[in-house]
C-alpha cells in the first residue's frame, strides 16, 4: 500500500514539474519527491504489511 502511495506521489510531482504548477510555499515538487522516497523506504522496511509471523505457540516451545 505504501508503494502505491509513493508511486502516486512521484506521478503527482512529475505532473506538477512538467506543468510548472506551484501549490504554495509548503508543497513543492521536492516535497512530493521526499514524501515518495520516505514511503518507498517504509515499504521496503516492511512497515504496514499487516502480516505477522509471530506465534505464541512457537515462542513457548
Amino acid at each position: 500500500m505504501l508503494a502505491i502511495i509513493a508511486a502516486v506521489s512521484f506521478g503527482l510531482a512529475l505532473i506538477l514539474d512538467l506543468a510548472k504548477v506551484a501549490l504554495g510555499d509548503v508543497i513543492t515538487v521536492n516535497t512530493l519527491i521526499v514524501l515518495g522516497l520516505l514511503l518507498l523506504a517504509l515499504h521496503l522496511a516492511g512497515v504496514g504489511t499487516g502480516t505477522r509471523s509471530f506465534s505464541w505457540r512457537r515462542a513457548r516451545r
